[in-house]
């Protein structure tokens, strides 16, 4: 599998385990481990994105959203698709 993904995000830094864990205002929410300081929880992001997208850091591109909840990403040249993004396009989240 080759291109580019659009995701939205909300994004919930700060919390005890990064984990996706739903849907929020139709955006796939994701709690994050890392504190919202100095770009710490954006580069824990990215660093969880490429893992889960099977890509480089690089690959993962912050459109919108730096110092907000509510965050774009673009991956590109994804060569996997989670299962959690697979169920929250099927809406199999809540």
């Amino acid at each position: 599998m080759s291109g580019a993904l659009i995701l939205s995000l909300y994004v919930q830094p700060g919390a005890s385990k990064t984990e996706v864990c739903g849907v929020h205002d139709d955006r796939i929410k994701i709690r994050l481990k890392a504190p919202p300081v100095d770009g710490k929880a954006n580069q824990a992001l990215c660093a969880f994105l490429a893992e889960e997208f099977d890509v480089k850091k690089s690959q993962v591109v912050l459109k919108s959203g730096e110092t907000s909840r509510l965050k774009t990403f673009e991956i590109l040249e994804v060569k996997q698709i989670p299962q959690w993004y697979q169920d929250s396009v099927i809406g199999g989240l809540k």
